[in-house]
């Protein structure tokens, strides 16, 4: 099983939360952290600077060597640290990346940005 990288956007901010520190999207890091840290999945998080996804923001992504990569978002760092990390996991699980539709958490189902190939299928 390949692992799974988790990547979570912490310069993410909404205009709701522009004054905010920390950041939403550091906070939702921090949180997925915890829940890591509780629930020990062999998951890496990563902090990154920038999703490109302001609009939805907070925003993550999850990927692994040869599988395809997700980009989530509309997180809210305090309802859906669980999901992402339930979803890395389904991730991790699936030999290509593809989690069932229906096993995804509902968040996630519904505030899925883009799935974007494994770099050989590009390369094929």
């Amino acid at each position: 099983m390949t692992s799974s990288t988790l990547y979570v956007c912490i310069t993410c901010r909404s205009e709701a939360t522009a004054v905010q520190e920390p950041r939403p999207g550091a906070r939702l890091f921090a949180a997925v952290e915890r829940q890591l840290a509780a629930n020990g999945s062999g998951l890496t998080v990563v902090a990154v600077e920038c999703l490109s996804n302001c609009q939805r923001s907070c925003s993550a992504a999850v990927s692994a060597p040869g599988k395809w990569t997700y980009v989530i978002g509309g997180l809210d760092p305090d309802q859906h640290a669980a999901d992402i990390v339930a979803f890395a996991r389904l991730h991790q699980a699936h030999d290509q990346g593809l989690p069932v539709w229906r096993e995804r958490p509902d968040h996630i189902r519904k505030n899925t940005v883009a799935r974007v190939p494994p770099m050989q299928m590009i390369k094929e």
